[in-house]
């Protein structure tokens, strides 16, 4: 099968050629939001964000700006917990090994480390804890045949799956034969059959009456410990020192963030920025990130990244080790290690993505569909699902990247990123009977196949796409908050923004728009190629003046701000840190001459 990328991705990238479509929210009512703002004590363009998210009462917007760790919810009213913190606690009166069980990414490994911690608070011995990440390319994702015999081999009779096995229907068997117990501790969709284990623990499963069905990997591990801690009538404050790890996990795997991931980002954050694990401070000193000043941005660019980097280049078992330590030493040692590789990392991303680049450009019938399918043997499973997210976000389809496993030549392995709403999973799963394994949810998923089956695959996930997905020819969109004026963008009103981070899915940073501001004749481009632009302009009505920063749009110079017409701008409104200076800025999005017809 020919289903193949371009030279660079700024050259080749078709969304710098296309005009993007700002789509303008529904403004709340003005009187509402004035009685909101004067209820609160707050602008009423923060309380018109807060509307917008439907957040519309005093009561609710104190919940929203307070977010507290006595509002979790009972972890009893997960499905299987009561069985699951039994099994625990008769393992820990009967002195039984345990294995911690994690896949190999983020969250996994974040959850690994989480579990391990909190359990290793209650278990008198090392010798009865043991960890386990499967090998990406020996063993691939989820719960192993070589995991299995591991547990077994070693005498662990009860095994803590984390992030996985929730479609490990037939390991679990092979578990069973064993003699070894599994909880599986998984957020993932399920399938029409659960493994026949101890417990199931997963919000998802269509008969969990848990209220939050958003919960990450770590999340779901963390709820586990919350239950035993209860039990054991232990003291919770041992596990909120580790929601460092939980805001790791929750920001890099890009879970929605409102409800209880809302509440323990919070408070996860604010660890992060004052006492940090000692693994986690080692790579975020590497990152060039301090604490005191980290956000939810740099753990999704900088800190999770490197996590990753251990499993896709190497070991996940490294990045365990770097997060279970406390001995600065180790933690350095073993952060140097994993920052290497991920520079490694980025350089193979960067050359498959080159490589994918060109196939596509070769064969402009790999886009004709609404979804692109690679498969390329030589690829390395290690960044396959970043290369997927690259071009699902460059091309506006959902991608699915295959390369021959290791493991098992005679098998294809993937990774598929969704665009939009689009439900990539259920795509997937309508390919069930051409696949040997898959799982995830909506936005991304891993795959197993024959080689054989690869190119009928493709044809029919082109044509579920063609049925199911947006025509990707469209302008790429904006979603835009509000519409007010520059002058409006104080300090004061962005520390009131600020109030309502962590900002992430379902809570995203607002996005404003001003119409009719003018050149104030001192804006510049810059960059290598001029390829940016910093933007000073002026509100005429209120003689205004702001500055902006527009990455990618040194373009728009001449063509709208160099030509004395009024513009609309598209802007967030964050904070530059510079040498110990903060200041307000507007980060440009997108620049249009006023007037022009907007979605």
């Amino acid at each position: 099968m020919r289903i193949y990328v371009r030279t660079s991705p700024r050259a080749a990238s078709p969304l710098l050629q296309m005009e993007k479509v700002w789509n303008i929210k529904e403004q709340p009512d003005d009187g509402q939001a004035h009685e909101l703002a004067r209820l609160l004590g707050i602008s009423p363009i923060v309380a018109s964000l807060l509307i917008q998210r439907g957040i519309d009462t005093p009561a609710a917007a104190f919940d929203f700006f307070n977010p507290d760790l006595k509002r979790l919810h009972d972890p009893f009213l997960m499905r299987d917990m009561d069985r699951a913190v039994d099994r625990v606690w008769q393992a820990l009166e009967k002195r039984e090994k345990i294995l911690i069980y994690g896949d190999y990414d983020v969250d996994g490994v974040t959850a690994v480390s989480l579990v391990y911690q909190a359990l290793s608070h209650i278990i008198d011995s090392d010798d009865r804890l043991g960890f386990y990440i499967p090998d990406r390319f020996n063993e691939g994702y989820g719960i192993s045949r070589q995991g299995v015999d591991f547990a077994y081999e070693n005498g662990y009779s009860l095994v803590i799956a984390l992030d996985c096995g929730i479609k490990a229907v037939e390991r679990m068997r092979q578990a069973r034969e064993c003699g070894v117990d599994f909880i599986i501790c998984d957020h993932h969709v399920a399938g029409d059959e659960l493994p026949d284990v101890v417990a199931c623990l997963d919000a998802k499963r269509p008969d969990c009456p848990y209220p939050d069905k958003n919960l990450s990997g770590c999340g779901v591990g963390f709820k586990l410990m919350e239950a035993l801690y209860s039990k054991t009538g232990r003291d919770k404050t041992v596990l909120y020192d580790m929601l460092d790890l939980l805001v790791v996990s929750i920001a890099s795997d890009i879970v929605p963030m409102i409800g209880e991931n809302r509440v323990l980002a919070y408070h996860g954050l604010q660890r992060l920025n004052t006492r940090p694990n000692m693994g986690l401070c080692a790579i975020m000193a590497r990152a060039g990130v301090a604490p005191g000043h980290v956000t939810i941005s740099d753990i999704i660019f900088k800190i999770g990244p490197r996590i990753n980097a251990a499993g896709r280049m190497k070991s996940g078992n490294d990045a365990v080790r770097l997060l279970l330590t406390a001995d600065k030493a180790i933690a350095e040692t073993i952060s140097h290690d994993i920052d290497d590789s991920n520079d490694e990392r980025k350089d193979l991303d960067r050359e498959i993505t080159r490589l994918a680049l060109r196939k596509l450009s070769a064969d402009p019938s790999l886009l004709s569909g609404n979804a692109i399918v690679l498969y390329e043997p030589q690829w390395s499973k290690g960044v396959i699902g970043i290369v997927a997210s690259r071009l699902s976000e460059n091309y506006l389809r959902p991608t699915i990247i295959l390369t021959r496993s290791k493991a098992d030549p005679t098998l294809a392995a993937g990774s598929a990123r969704s665009v939009g709403d689009f439900d990539l999973y259920k795509a997937i799963e309508s390919c069930a009977d051409l696949l040997e394994d898959f799982g995830g949810h909506t936005y991304a998923a891993g795959l197993t196949l024959k080689i054989e089956n690869v190119e009928e695959f493709g044809r029919r996930i082109i044509e579920y796409a063609n049925l199911h997905a947006s025509d990707p020819k469209r302008s790429p969109q904006i979603d835009v908050d509000l519409i007010t004026n520059i002058a409006d963008m104080s300090k004061g009103l962005l520390e009131q923004i600020d109030r309502m981070e962590p900002f992430g899915t379902c809570n995203t940073r607002p996005v404003f728009v001003t119409q009719g501001v003018f050149d104030y004749s001192t804006s510049k481009t810059f960059g290598y190629f001029h390829q940016h632009l910093k933007l000073d302009m002026i509100d005429q009505s209120s003689r205004t003046v702001r500055s902006g920063i527009g990455f990618g749009l040194g373009s728009k110079y001449s063509s709208v701000v160099g030509g004395g017409q009024p513009f609309d701008i598209c802007y967030t409104m964050e904070r530059n840190a510079f040498r110990g200076h903060a200041a307000e800025q507007l980060m440009i999005k997108d620049i249009r001459p006023s007037g022009a017809e907007q979605k």
